[in-house]
Formats: structure tokens, sequence, C-alpha cells
């Protein structure tokens, strides 16, 4: 199994981990509804679904909210 012969300094260490960071998201502003969204991304503004600026799915939020189900068991 390997293992190093030598220990690894902070500065070695630290200088190989510059590499390793975070990347923002991509973020624009809708031309239509004015919101923030991911790109590529369908997103939802006021119940209706969103897609590349164009209106996908109307009331989307209404048919896509799964119905309630009542999981309280009757305790007698």
């Amino acid at each position: 199994m390997a293992h190093p012969k030598r220990r690894t300094s902070s500065a070695v260490r630290d200088k190989r981990r510059t590499h390793y960071k975070l990347t923002p998201k991509a973020v624009t502003l809708c031309p239509n509804t004015g919101e923030l969204h991911l790109r590529h991304k369908a997103y939802v503004v006021d119940g209706d679904l969103y897609h590349n600026g164009q209106l996908a799915i109307k009331n989307y939020a209404k048919t896509n909210a799964a119905p309630a189900v009542d999981t309280a068991e009757d305790d007698e």
C-alpha cells in the first residue's frame, strides 16, 4: 500500500489546492418576467412554468401539486 516518504508541507498542500474552488452558478434575468433563474432550466413565476423566456405550461403550480393525503391514523 502506498504511503508518503516525506510529510507534505502546508505550502505544497495549499498550492495544490488553489485550483479547488467553486464557480458561481450561471444566473440570468428573464426579459419577459424579470425573474432571476438558472440558465437552461425551466422556472416557475406566479404559478406558470417558463422555459427559454416563453410560457411553457400555464397554471403549472396547480397541476403539479400532489393531492393532499391524510396520513394521521384514528386513535381509538
